[in-house]
This record gives C-alpha cells, sequence and structure tokens, in this order.
C-alpha cells in the first residue's frame, strides 16, 4: 500500500512540474536563434553557379507556405546544366506554420510522384551523411528528379515523421521548434541516374552552407 502512494505523489510530482515548466516555457517562448537570412546564401557552391535572380512568389503562394523566410533560386553548371534550389525556414512551428512537404504541394500543381526511394547524402566538406527523399516527378511530357529532406537545430532527416517528433522533442528540452524543409529539383534530360548524380552534388556543395541560415 505505501508503495503504491509513493508512486502516486511521485507520479504527481512529475506532472506537475512538467506541467509549470511547459507553461513557463509557453509564456516564455521561443529561444533566440542567430541566423543570415536566407537571400545571403552563397551565389556559388562547389561548381554550381547562381543563375538568374531569385525567385519571388506571389501573396497567394506565400500565405499558403507560412515561412519566415525562403529562397528559391537556380544553380547552373558551365555545361548549361541547371537545379532548383529551395529552402523553406519556419522561425517556430508552435503556431502552426510548419514545413510543407512536397508529397502535398507538388500533386496540387499538377506533379506526379513516383519511384520513391531513399538516398545518402554526403556534405562537401566531410560532414555527417544523411538521409534524403528521391523521387521521380512529371507533369506531362516533363519529368524531373526530386530530392528533400528536413533540417534543423542539428538535424537533417528524410522522414516527416521523425522531423514532427524532434520537433516536440526540442520545442521541450531547448525552446526551439525553428527548421526548414530543403529540397532540390533537377530536370531528366540524359537520364534518372544522371539527374540523381547532379541533385546529389549540389545537395552536398549546399549543405555545410546551411548551419548559418538553418541554425544547429
Amino acid at each position: 500500500m505505501r508503495s503504491k502512494k509513493w508512486h502516486f505523489w511521485a507520479l504527481l510530482l512529475l506532472l506537475l512540474a512538467g506541467g509549470s515548466v511547459v507553461n513557463l516555457w509557453e509564456h516564455i517562448g521561443e529561444a533566440s536563434v542567430v541566423r543570415r537570412e536566407l537571400k545571403e546564401f552563397p551565389t556559388q557552391v562547389g561548381r554550381w553557379q547562381q543563375r538568374g535572380a531569385d525567385t519571388r512568389f506571389d501573396a497567394q503562394t506565400e500565405s499558403v507556405l507560412r515561412a519566415d523566410d525562403y529562397l528559391a533560386r537556380d544553380y547552373a553548371l558551365p555545361d548549361g546544366r541547371f537545379a532548383n534550389f529551395y529552402v523553406g525556414y519556419y522561425a517556430t512551428q508552435r503556431n502552426g506554420a510548419t514545413y510543407h512537404s512536397p508529397l502535398n504541394c507538388l500533386p496540387g500543381a499538377g506533379w506526379t510522384l513516383n519511384e520513391p526511394a531513399a538516398i545518402q547524402i554526403t556534405p562537401a566538406d566531410g560532414g555527417q551523411p544523411f538521409e534524403a527523399n528521391r523521387y521521380i516527378i512529371q507533369n506531362g511530357d516533363a519529368r524531373q528528379l526530386l530530392i528533400y529532406w528536413y533540417q534543423g537545430r542539428g538535424r537533417a532527416v528524410a522522414s516527416e515523421y521523425w522531423g514532427k517528433i524532434y520537433t516536440v522533442v526540442d520545442s521541450v528540452k531547448r525552446r526551439r521548434s525553428d527548421g526548414a524543409m530543403v529540397r532540390v529539383i533537377v530536370p531528366i534530360q540524359k537520364s534518372e541516374e544522371d539527374a540523381l548524380a547532379l541533385a546529389s552534388e549540389l545537395a552536398a556543395q549546399a549543405a555545410p552552407s546551411l548551419p548559418t541560415f538553418v541554425p544547429n
């Protein structure tokens, strides 16, 4: 009987303490982080050079994305092959604004997603390899290769499920829920293998610069 009472009071105290911490952090708000705006992202990463001006979405698209900062930019190689690079950053996900998965956005724009797979990206600076999602996307005769992952607070993960779990954990432990979705799209010209190699190369070259804009 005494053991059960001890367990009851211990659990009650734990719940009260946890509730107090959550309420306190909710009152204090998110921890502040230092970062640079994505418009300052390097115009050259490895062999890739920015092509044209950054894309800015219309007001309706921005209202749907609800990103606090984003970058949509084309990069090209000297031989003319190019890729689109997108990063959507959210300073907090406590207010309902969160990453927009390509699995939800692209079909609404008329794209079909096929041949899902997981690939490994090794940052060009020798950093920790991470997993990204890979799809072949098609809209009419246009075929492109897509890779994307979720990044923030020192992690890069492919799984949206695990991304959400880590967000909840870090929101409690670190008072942070900031993060980003990173996406690379390459038109399929020669072959799927060639497009994958190009997308992976750009991702690997861009990865070391990301923490400056999407803080660890």
